[in-house]
C-alpha cells in the first residue's frame, strides 16, 4: 500500500491484522495493526519524534490526535493520562478500528476512536497532538488546521510534527498569517529531518 491511499474512508486490501511490539509511554506493549492505515509496521519517524520531544500532557480534560492511525498518539495520551477522555480523529474506518482494538488490549476505557463528525461540537481540547496528513494537499490541511486549532481551550497548545521537506517551514507560516492573534506559533525542535511545532491559543 502506498502513502497516498492511507486516508481512504474504507481501504480496499484484504484485512489482515498483526501484531507488532512497540513501546509507548516507557513501556513495551504488543499491539495490533493491519494493511491499509498509515505506517502499519512500526510507529512511523515523525510519531517518534513527535513523542520524543513533547511535554507531558494534560492530567484530564479533552485531548484530541488528530489523525490517529493505529493509534500509537492517542494511546501514549491515555496511557499518560488516564483521567482524560482522549479522542482519537481519523477518516479511516479500519484505522479507527485498530485504535478500539488496542485500547482493549491495553485495558483504557478513556479513548474514543471515532470521524471528525462524530466529535461533539461543544467539546473543546486542552491540547491537541498531531502528525497530520500531509499528503491529502495543502488545501485539506489547511482545512483541517482551521477546524481544529480554534477548538484549543485557551493557554493551551497543539503540537504537531512535519517533515521539513514535506513543507513544515510553509505550515508554520501559514498557521501564522491565518491566525495572527489568535495562535501563538513557534518550532520547538528538530530531529531526523522532522520539526516539531507548538501552536499556543491566545484567545
Amino acid at each position: 500500500m502506498t502513502n497516498e491511499h492511507y486516508f481512504s474512508a474504507t481501504p480496499a486490501s484484504p484485512l489482515i491484522p498483526r501484531e507488532i511490539s512497540v513501546r509507548l509511554a516507557d513501556a513495551d506493549h504488543t499491539l495490533v495493526t493491519a494493511g491499509g492505515v498509515f505506517s502499519p509496521d512500526r510507529i512511523d519517524v515523525g510519531t517518534q519524534v513527535l513523542l520524543a520531544n513533547t511535554p507531558a500532557p494534560p492530567p484530564g480534560g479533552n485531548l484530541l490526535d488528530l489523525g490517529c492511525g493505529w493509534g500509537p498518539i492517542a494511546l501514549s495520551l491515555a496511557l499518560l493520562s488516564p483521567r482524560a477522555q482522549v479522542w482519537a480523529v481519523d477518516v479511516n474506518e479500519r484505522a479507527l478500528d485498530l485504535v478500539r482494538a488496542n485500547a482493549d488490549r491495553l485495558g483504557l476505557t478513556n479513548v474514543n476512536a471515532v470521524l471528525a463528525s462524530d466529535v461533539p461540537a461543544d467539546i473543546s481540547f486542552m491540547t491537541i497532538w498531531s502528525n497530520p496528513p500531509i499528503r491529502v494537499g495543502k488545501a485539506e490541511l489547511h482545512t483541517i488546521m482551521k477546524t481544529w486549532l480554534p477548538r484549543l481551550e485557551k493557554g493551551s497548545d497543539a503540537w504537531l510534527v512535519v517533515q521539513r521537506n514535506l513543507g513544515s517551514d510553509s505550515l508554520q507560516r501559514w498557521i501564522q498569517a491565518e491566525f495572527p492573534t489568535e495562535i501563538q506559533i513557534e518550532r520547538t525542535a528538530t530531529n531526523k529531518g522532522y520539526r516539531v511545532l507548538r501552536a499556543r491559543s491566545m484567545v
